[in-house]
This record gives structure tokens, C-alpha cells and sequence, in this order.
């Protein structure tokens, strides 16, 4: 006799197959059979496209604000209790709630700064033209093509 449990959906969820047996002495066994072996995980694209990288940002930053949310309305319930009860463990948890929810709008302000360095790096900067002159030759040569050059410039200057 087959037995559907509660653990059929994290057989799927693994693929396992399990055929569990009852006997008449209340005896369960169980005979596993693996299944093959396929690649786990998901394969990654090798660049993020803009699409993912906004709806990572929106998603991330929704679940922030959530969490900033709930955070300032336990606080605020925290805060209550303490007051009315006057213990100092009250107190104690309503200053480490405060501090968990500043936490949290740091790393709103740190996602806001990674977004924009992301936005920076995807922008295509064009090639700059660095000229640089150089010169071959003796110090003697380069010695007399600076006193032409001034030669020049002060005839232009005249």
C-alpha cells in the first residue's frame, strides 16, 4: 500500500522517489531510488542586462522600505510597553530595534550608491586622444630644436 504524506511535495521538490511499504506488523520500509543527476542551480547570464539590474534595484529597495516600515511600527508598539512597565529589558529591546531599523535605512542609502556606480560603469565612455610627443634624438639635437622654437616664438611675438 502506497502512503501520500506531507513529505511527498520535498520528494518532488528534490526528486526522490520513495515507495514506502506498510507490512501487517505496522513495519514501514522505504526503498529509495535516486534520480538521475541533473545540473543544479541556474545558469547565470554573463552580463546582467539593465532590465535585471532594475528590477533587483526595485525589488531590493521595496523590501527595505518594508522592512523600515515595520521596523518604526514596532518601535513605536516597543516603546509603549516600556513605558508602561518600566523595565529596562523594554527599553534594552526598543534600543536595539531602533538600531536594527537605522541599520536598514543605511543600506537603503547604500543600495542608492551601488545603483549609481552600476549605472557609471554600464555607461560607454569614448576613446580619449592622448598626444604625446616624443622626440628622438641627442640632448644636443633637443637643445637646438628648443632655442629654434623659442627663436620662433619670439619672432611671432615681434
Amino acid at each position: 500500500m502506497k502512503m501520500t504524506k506531507k513529505f511527498d511535495r520535498l520528494n518532488r521538490e528534490f526528486d526522490i522517489e520513495m515507495d514506502i511499504n506498510e507490512s501487517e506488523s505496522n513495519v514501514i520500509t522505504a526503498d529509495i531510488v535516486e534520480a538521475p543527476e541533473e545540473q543544479v542551480g541556474v545558469k547565470r547570464p554573463d552580463r546582467l542586462t539593465q532590465t535585471d539590474i532594475t528590477k533587483d534595484y526595485e525589488y531590493t529597495r521595496g523590501n527595505l522600505y518594508s522592512i523600515i516600515e515595520k521596523g518604526q511600527e514596532a518601535i513605536n508598539g516597543i516603546l509603549e510597553l516600556a513605558q508602561e512597565s518600566e523595565m529596562p529589558r523594554a527599553y534594552e529591546v526598543a534600543g536595539q530595534l531602533i538600531k536594527s531599523v537605522s541599520d536598514a535605512t543605511d543600506k537603503l542609502m547604500d543600495l542608492q550608491k551601488k545603483l549609481k556606480e552600476v549605472e557609471e560603469e554600464k555607461e560607454v565612455k569614448g576613446p580619449t586622444t592622448v598626444n604625446n610627443a616624443l622626440f628622438v634624438g641627442s640632448t644636443a639635437e633637443l637643445s637646438k630644436l628648443l632655442k629654434s622654437n623659442k627663436a620662433e616664438q619670439e619672432e611671432l611675438n615681434n
